[in-house]
C-alpha cells in the first residue's frame, strides 16, 4: 500500500502530519499530485470548530485551494493526460435536489467542498472527480494557479454584485478584497476605494488597484466615503471581512438605490443590525454569494492567461506541510500575510512579501 503525508484535523485546533495511505480513485476520478494549497480565511474557522457541518466531518484533511499535477487517471477520464498542470473545481452538488435542479447548485440540499467536507489538499495527493479538473495554460505560473479557487469566489460575487461602468464600488477588506477590487476595475467602476485598518495592506492596495483607500484607524470609513462620493453615498459596497460591525457600516455607505454585496462569513452568532425602513424608503438592497462553481474555474484560467488580474502581489509566503499549523496561528498575528502557499514539496519557507 502506498502511503502519503497529510495534515490530519482530528480536533478543532489541532492538525497531526500523519503517513496516510493515498487515495484509491475510481473509473470516474483522478489523482492529482499537490504541488501548493493555498490557506484561505475559511480554514481559520475550520481549524477552530466554528463550522457545526465541518466538524461533524473530522477526521479531515483540509485544504481547497489547490495546484497539481495529475498522478493517475480513472479509465473514465477523457482529454486529459498524467503529468498535465490542473487545478480543480471544489463544488461537489447532489444535482438531483430543488435547488440544483433550479440552477443554483451552490444552495444545494447535500452540498459538499473538496477540502471542506471531505479530504483535500493539504497533503501529497487528492482524489477528484474528473469531470471537475480544469488544466491550467502553459502562460499561468504554478503560483498563480494556486489562486484560481480563491478568484472562482471572487468572480461569483463579481457576478452577483453586477457592477456598472463609471460606478464607484467600495471594497470592505484588503486581503482578498485586493482581488475583488481588481474585478471592480475591470467592469470599469470607477472610483475603487478599498478600506482596511492595515498600512501595509492598503498600500498594496493603492499600488495595485485602488483610487482612494480608507484606513479606519485614522478616519471615520462612513464619513470619508460620503467625502469621497460628494454626499451621495457608494454606487456599490463589497463587504470582505466577516464582521457584523463592518456589514453595518456598509449599509451605512451605500447610496439610495444602491447595492451592499454580502462576501465575508461572519460567526453564526454575529449579528448586524439593519434598518429595514432603508430597503423600502431608500430601495437599498443586498445579494450574497459564497463561492464560486463550474466554469468560474474556467473564467478564472482566462483572466490569468491574458493578465487582466494577477494575483502575485497577494502571495506572501511559501511553506512546507510540516508549517501548516503555524502558519495558521502566523497569520492571524503577521499583518504583511495575506495568502500563503504551503506546499509538500518544499523543505523550507519562501519569504516573498517585502
Amino acid at each position: 500500500m502506498k502511503t502519503m503525508k497529510a495534515q490530519v484535523l482530528t480536533e478543532p485546533y489541532h492538525f497531526e502530519l500523519k503517513e496516510v495511505p493515498v487515495p484509491e480513485i475510481n473509473e470516474d476520478e483522478v489523482l492529482v499530485k499537490v504541488k501548493y494549497c493555498g490557506i484561505c480565511g475559511s480554514d481559520w474557522g475550520s481549524y477552530t470548530g466554528k463550522y457545526a457541518d465541518e466538524v461533524a466531518c473530522i477526521p479531515l484533511t483540509t485544504g481547497h485551494e489547490v495546484y497539481g499535477t495529475i498522478a493517475e487517471l480513472g479509465k473514465n477520464a477523457k482529454g486529459l493526460h498524467v503529468g498535465d498542470r490542473v487545478t480543480y473545481d471544489i463544488c461537489t452538488p447532489c444535482g438531483t435536489c430543488y435547488h440544483c435542479r433550479i440552477g443554483e447548485p451552490l444552495l444545494c440540499s447535500d452540498f459538499k467542498q473538496i477540502g471542506i467536507h471531505t479530504d483535500g489538499g493539504f497533503a501529497e495527493y487528492v482524489k477528484v472527480p474528473w469531470k471537475n479538473i480544469y488544466v491550467v495554460p502553459d502562460e499561468v505560473s504554478d503560483e498563480k494557479a494556486a489562486f484560481v479557487e480563491p478568484l472562482t469566489a471572487c468572480l461569483n460575487a463579481s457576478h452577483k454584485m453586477d457592477c456598472t461602468i463609471g460606478r464607484s464600488v467600495v471594497v470592505i477588506g484588503a486581503g482578498l478584497g485586493i482581488m475583488h477590487a481588481q474585478l471592480a476595475k475591470l467592469r470599469g467602476a470607477a472610483p475603487v476605494i478599498v478600506i482596511d485598518a492595515n498600512a501595509d495592506r492598503l498600500k498594496m492596495a493603492k499600488e495595485v488597484v485602488a483610487d482612494y483607500t480608507i484606513n479606519v484607524k485614522e478616519v471615520d470609513p462612513i464619513e470619508e466615503v460620503m467625502r469621497l462620493t460628494n454626499g451621495v453615498g457608494a454606487d456599490f459596497v463589497l463587504e470582505a471581512v466577516g464582521s457584523s460591525r463592518t456589514y453595518e457600516q456598509a449599509f451605512q455607505m451605500v447610496r439610495k438605490g444602491g447595492k451592499v454585496e454580502a462576501f465575508g462569513i461572519c460567526a453564526e452568532d454575529d449579528l448586524a443590525s439593519l434598518p429595514p425602513v432603508e430597503f423600502v424608503t431608500s430601495e437599498k438592497k443586498i445579494s450574497g454569494s459564497c463561492a464560486g462553481i463550474g466554469y468560474d474555474w474556467g473564467d478564472a484560467l482566462t483572466l490569468m492567461k491574458y493578465g487582466r488580474v494577477d494575483p502575485m502581489p497577494l502571495i506572501s509566503m511559501i511553506v512546507p506541510l510540516e508549517e501548516l499549523e503555524d502558519t495558521l496561528k502566523e497569520i492571524r498575528t503577521n499583518p504583511k500575510l495575506v495568502k500563503v502557499l504551503v506546499s509538500p514539496e518544499a523543505k523550507e519557507r519562501t519569504v516573498l512579501y517585502k
